[in-house]
């Protein structure tokens, strides 16, 4: 069950709340056949525009809008895929695997949200095979991610908790991907959560400690394949500007530049929100190579693979983790073959608490062994002094 956050300590996570998911919602009722994800991209982002500017209206300066922009990623797509205008409409078939991926802030506060669904389906029209598997392999590592996201414990033991889970259902994590800690204006902070690293992810991945009052945006992808993401032809739509500088020397570079600092800082954008696509195509380039923009890249599995998400954002207090966004799962239509019961999922989630728990009391065995170690050697010299 979602928690709704308490008002007096999340401002403006209440709002965002309302919001995200308002939109979330909103995009999902929407995904019908015959539906383009062009239309549910440009949808998306109107709503979180919307939303987002009626909120705290008496503060003229007050920074907000979009933090995410959508992005509807289809079958094998695993992320990012958000069209231009100008481009092949991508129509939406009976029995799509679709993946909902939004964002907003307000004053800098960012909330995200992921959610999937199968075009079509129902409780009189169930979902069963490796559609049921794969989405239900996500929400129940999402589940598991949420009761170990917690203060104290640590970030590798998620990573490890998602891959035991995906395992049980014949499924892979997507290698490399990243959760990331929320802050004011940033949506990628430094502390982050892995999963399925490969061996050079995991020797180079620094391990982190969940600390109070923290805000993560919890993203799990689980695949039907093996779980190596690739770029195709499909073109980089989504970018965010970095802290780099330089000099752009093509006029067309540094009217996008302007346009993009003006209008959306360091958030994520797409550049289907800009006014000229013709121009900004030619500007853009200049600032990647330059990397004054980094690229949110268009991801594939193998043809015929099915990949699933659920993102959510998660504020963690001493009480417990409180979930900010975050639709519920619908139990009744997703049908796997490879249930996971309670007592192995309990199990798993907790081993990844238990292990931190049995680490904390050895370090503080062993600073209490050092102290008493230290206090007999300090009382022998006092009582050698005495003797002499």
């Amino acid at each position: 069950m979602i928690r709704r956050p308490p008002r007096s300590t999340l401002f403006p996570y209440t709002t965002l709340f309302r919001s995200v998911n308002g939109a979330l919602k909103k995009v999902i009722e929407k995904c019908v056949p015959g539906e383009s994800v062009l239309n549910l991209c440009e949808f998306g982002d109107n709503l979180l525009v919307t939303e987002t500017t009626e909120a705290y209206k008496t503060d003229k300066e007050m920074k907000k809008g979009v933090a995410f922009p959508t992005c509807v990623s289809v079958n094998n797509c695993i992320c990012h895929y958000s069209p231009l205008k100008s481009e092949k409409n991508l129509i939406l078939n009976d029995g799509d695997l679709v993946k909902i991926d939004l964002g907003a802030h307000i004053d800098g506060f960012i909330a995200v949200v992921a959610h999937t669904l199968v075009v079509g389906a129902s409780v009189e029209n169930k979902v069963t095979g490796r559609k049921a598997d794969v989405i239900t392999a996500a929400h129940m590592a999402s589940e598991a991610a949420l009761k170990i996201v917690v203060p104290g414990n640590e970030n590798n033991a998620m990573t490890e908790a998602v891959q035991k889970i995906s395992a049980c259902y014949k499924c892979k994590p997507i290698e490399g991907m990243l959760s990331h800690q929320l802050k004011q204006f940033k949506i990628d902070g430094e502390k982050t959560i892995i999963q399925n690293p490969s061996d050079v992810q995991r020797k180079d991945h620094e391990k982190c400690e969940f600390e109070n009052y923290e805000v993560y945006a919890v993203d799990i992808l689980i695949s039907t394949g093996e779980g190596k993401g690739r770029e195709k032809d499909t073109r980089t739509t989504v970018y965010k500007k970095t802290a780099e500088m330089y000099q752009l020397k093509m006029k067309a570079s540094r009217a996008f530049f302007s346009q993009v600092d003006k209008r959306f800082g360091n958030m994520p954008f797409c550049i289907r929100a800009l006014d000229d696509e013709k121009r900004t195509k030619m500007g853009v380039l200049e600032c990647v190579n330059h990397k004054l923009v980094e690229p949110f890249n268009v991801l594939y599995e193998k043809d015929g693979e099915l990949v699933a998400q659920f993102k959510f954002t998660v504020l963690l207090l001493s009480s417990g983790p409180v979930m900010i966004t975050g639709l519920p799962f619908e139990n009744n239509i997703y049908v796997s073959e490879h249930l996971v019961d309670a007592q192995v999922f309990d199990e798993i989630v907790s081993q990844a608490l238990v292990k931190k728990t049995g680490e904390r009391k050895k370090k503080k065995s062993a600073i209490t062994n050092e102290k008493i170690a230290g206090t007999n050697s300090h009382r022998s010299q006092n009582e050698g002094k005495a003797n002499d």
